[in-house]
């Protein structure tokens, strides 16, 4: 069932061109809705992701969001990050 709606998310995400955060397809939770459609992340999980798959500590990890993709605006589509916790 969670394999069909990430399927959903993502050609929903593909038709609208929207951006996507590499690496962090574990973390991806939906999209926004309207007229700017993009992809929406789970902040947590993308802290969890870099401290498992880059063995990071938790504070280097949320020093890495925050700075590598939380501060990397590409324009319109750009993805949200949201905690969900």
């Amino acid at each position: 069932m969670k394999a069909d709606r990430q399927d959903r998310i993502m050609e929903s995400l593909v038709a609208e061109e929207a951006l996507l955060a590499d690496g962090f397809e574990d973390a991806l939770v939906g999209h926004t809705q309207g007229p700017n459609l993009v992809a929406v992340y789970d902040y947590d999980i993308c802290i969890q992701v870099l401290m498992d798959r880059d063995e990071m500590s938790c504070m280097d990890a949320v020093e890495f969001m925050d700075f590598n993709v939380l501060g990397a605006y590409v324009g319109e589509k750009t993805p949200v990050f949201v905690s969900c916790r």
